[in-house]
């Protein structure tokens, strides 16, 4: 029922930003807390950002804490990662997910990629030294 789309990965300098979007259809946006992961090769997929339903809340890993911002504006159904200071360690496929949330944004929940109802297909990202 809902299809999620990421767009804007591309190649870019180290210490360059990119901004990855997510567009949701085919649901109630609104109701899901959405999260980014990422996903390089021969590596376990990995969290990255998430936020709550409302956009009051988010939640980072440590290794992006600072240079990534997480967004979402529910009127236009998306929610986008801002990418600056780019590192070679953050090439990857980069994928949005949505949980369907019946409670409280919680950080040990929103950081486990089974819990999400709904993935993109991702976007490549890649950082040139």
């Amino acid at each position: 029922q809902v299809q999620l789309v990421e767009s804007g990965g591309g190649l870019v300098q180290a210490g360059g930003s990119l901004r990855v979007s997510c567009a949701a259809s085919g649901g109630t946006f609104s109701g899901y807390v959405m999260g980014w992961f990422r996903q390089a090769p021969e590596k376990e997929r990995e969290f990255v950002a998430a936020i709550s339903r409302n956009g009051a809340s988010t939640y980072y890993t440590d290794s992006v804490k600072g240079r990534f911002t997480i967004s979402r504006d529910n009127a236009k159904n998306t929610v986008n990662l801002q990418m600056n200071t780019l590192k070679p360690e953050d090439t990857a496929v980069y994928y949005c997910a949505a949980m369907r949330q019946p409670f409280t944004f919680n950080t040990g929940v929103v950081v486990t990629p089974k819990l999400y109802d709904y993935w993109g297909s991702g976007t490549q990202v890649t950082v040139s030294s």
